[in-house]
This record gives C-alpha cells, sequence and structure tokens, in this order.
C-alpha cells in the first residue's frame, strides 16, 4: 500500500468570480450559474478546486502546486504531493510491471510511485470555452497510453460537472488497463457509499491505525474521527449502485459512474476505493474518493473511456448521516439500495 509525504495544510480558497490566485501552475477556470472548477494543463491536467460559486474548494491539492510547479518527468521520478484530482491506471500492482524504461522498479514489481507522464507532464488544450476543457497528455512509456482528458458543464443541470478520461494504447502491442479516477478530498469530509454487505468490504491497513467502518441501512461510512488517533488505511468496496457522495464545508459533493459488476473489477482492486489518512490533526488529513473503470485489454490504438459526474449541491442540514442520507434521497434520489453483484 501506497504511503503519502507529510500533507500540507488544505488551500481553503474560495471560487469566487475574480479567480485571483498565488503564482503556482496555470489554471484553467470553468463555470456555469451554479458551480466552478479549475483545471491545471499542467500535472498531467489536474482538477485543483471544485464547489459551488461562492463556496469554499472541496477538492484538497497540496503545497508543491506553488513551490514545484515545474517537475522533471522522467521514469525515474519520485511521487510529488500534488494531490487534487488526477487519472491513473490500475491495477496498482502492474504500474511498473509492463515497461523497459525502469528495469529496477519493473525488477521489484514497484507500487510506487504512479506513472510520471501521466501525473506530471504538461498537457495540450485540444478545445475550450466558458463550461468546457479538453486536455490532451503525451505518450506515457511507462503505462503504454495517452490520455484525453474533457471537463464540461451539463447545460441541462448546471450544479453537475462531466469528468472523462479517454486512454488511448500508443504501443504496438496490446496493453491490459483500467481507467482509475482519484479525487483528494480533506479528512474531515463525510463520505458515503451504497453498499449492501460487509462481504462487499475488504480494508487495507495498518494495524492499530485501520479506519473504523460500518454499514448502516445499506450505506458504508467511516466512523467520524475524534482527533486523538492516526487513521490509516483503505476500503476497497463493491457498491451496490453508481455513486458516492461527501460532505464539507456546506455543500454536499455527489460523484456518480457507471455501476460495473464485480467481474469486470481486477480483482486487486474495487470500482470505488476510500483511503484515509490522517493524525491527530484530522483538518490537516487526507481522504481520497476513488473509481476504478474495467479492466480491459487494448489492442494497438485502441481506446478506452470512463466518466464520472459531478454535482455539488449546497448544503445546510445536520451533520448526522440521517440528515446527510435523508438530504440525498430528497434533493438526488439516491437512496440505498439492497442489491449488489
Amino acid at each position: 500500500m501506497r504511503t503519502h509525504a507529510t500533507l500540507a495544510v488544505m488551500l481553503a480558497l474560495c471560487l469566487d468570480a475574480s479567480g485571483a490566485r498565488a503564482a503556482e501552475v496555470e489554471r484553467i477556470r470553468l463555470h456555469s450559474r451554479e458551480a466552478a472548477v479549475e483545471i491545471t494543463p499542467a500535472l498531467g491536467g489536474r482538477v485543483l478546486a471544485f464547489g459551488r460559486i461562492g463556496h469554499p474548494n472541496l477538492i484538497k491539492i497540496g503545497d508543491p502546486v506553488a513551490s514545484q510547479p515545474t517537475p522533471a518527468v522522467s521514469a525515474t521520478a519520485d511521487d510529488i504531493g500534488y494531490l487534487g484530482h488526477d487519472v491513473w491506471l490500475g491495477p496498482q500492482g502492474g504500474w511498473w510491471s509492463d515497461q523497459h524504461v525502469n528495469p529496477a522498479r519493473r525488477d521489484t514489481k514497484a507500487v510506487w510511485p504512479p506513472d510520471p507522464y501521466l501525473a506530471f507532464a504538461q498537457t495540450r488544450v485540444v478545445a475550450r470555452t466558458p463550461d468546457r476543457l479538453v486536455l490532451e497528455g503525451v505518450d506515457s512509456p511507462v503505462t503504454g497510453v495517452r490520455l484525453l482528458k474533457s471537463f464540461a458543464f451539463d447545460p441541462a443541470d448546471p450544479a453537475t460537472l462531466e469528468v472523462t478520461a479517454l486512454a488511448r494504447n500508443i504501443r504496438e502491442r496490446p496493453v491490459a488497463r483500467d481507467l482509475w479516477f482519484n479525487t483528494r478530498t480533506s479528512a474531515t469530509t463525510r463520505v458515503y457509499v451504497p453498499v449492501a454487505h460487509a462481504r462487499d468490504v475488504r480494508i487495507d491497513g495498518v494495524q492499530g491505525q485501520t479506519p473504523a467502518w460500518h454499514i448502516v441501512d445499506g450505506v458504508f461510512a467511516f466512523l467520524p474521527a475524534d482527533g486523538t488517533t492516526t487513521r490509516r488505511g483503505k476500503a476497497f468496496l463493491q457498491p451496490s449502485a453508481g455513486w458516492m457522495a461527501g460532505f464539507a464545508q456546506g455543500q454536499a459533493f455527489v460523484i456518480r459512474f457507471d455501476h460495473q459488476p464485480r467481474a469486470a473489477i481486477h480483482p486487486d482492486q474495487g470500482q470505488v476505493e476510500l483511503y484515509l489518512d490522517h493524525g491527530t490533526d484530522v483538518d490537516a488529513g487526507l481522504l481520497e474518493m476513488e473509481v476504478h473503470a474495467p479492466f480491459r485489454t487494448l489492442a494497438p490504438g485502441e481506446a478506452m473511456q470512463a466518466r464520472e459526474r459531478w454535482t455539488v449541491l449546497p448544503y445546510g442540514g445536520a451533520d448526522t448521516p440521517q440528515a446527510h442520507m435523508a438530504f440525498l434521497c430528497a434533493e438526488l434520489r439516491l437512496c440505498a439500495t439492497s442489491t449488489t453483484d
């Protein structure tokens, strides 16, 4: 399981109309009348901010966005804690197994860091309007793909952003991968995933630090942090429906995706994964909301695509699971389900 460098304090910047920022990487701001997103063409084409207009940023980013805006891109590069929303290629156990540019990582079956060509390279702006952006990445000699990322507000639903990733095999032989969305937020975010049974949950963590969790009325959630214990670990989940939701800073953040049967997801992964990492200062911690698309073998030149739909709504109710679920059911018809694959 991967480890993270010391996490920086969240940049609690509001998504106001001015868009004023410290000197960092380039940011492109898209907006509807209700929500806004900020994306940098640098760092592989990474989302740095998302939320209701005039509300705090729900996406957690790290200090290196400002302190290391131009990382070196090579097969020997290590991870840098930019955080934000990123796209990886799964499974994690195969990150360095099918490449020849870093034999040492291949031979040791390295599971960290992620592909530097996907994470660090400058992307090319293919299309841009006030509510849509398309970015093309570079050919990666590590994972053997080129990514095309698209971000667009739904004209019929101004609270919803569609996030799409397309991976094309750039090799002259097949590659076997899955598309993996990773959205970082604060460890204080209360996240819910529809999960029918405890057998649909696998927890990977360090003894004594593994996050506590439960399933109530068909919904998985981590138990709230008490601020006295370090919690670090990952939940691998087979959801019973294609959504998860987080509540933070007066907003409800819902990620919807195409629900897949268990057989479509690589056995090392879960369709939904939640990675939690915090010490006694929970505000400085991290929670990753991750989604895997089906594992596929691509012929030379073949492409695969996956998408998420991000909806952000104002929330002024009680900070309890019962109130959160009642809101999701009433406002978005996302009620718990008892079915699973």
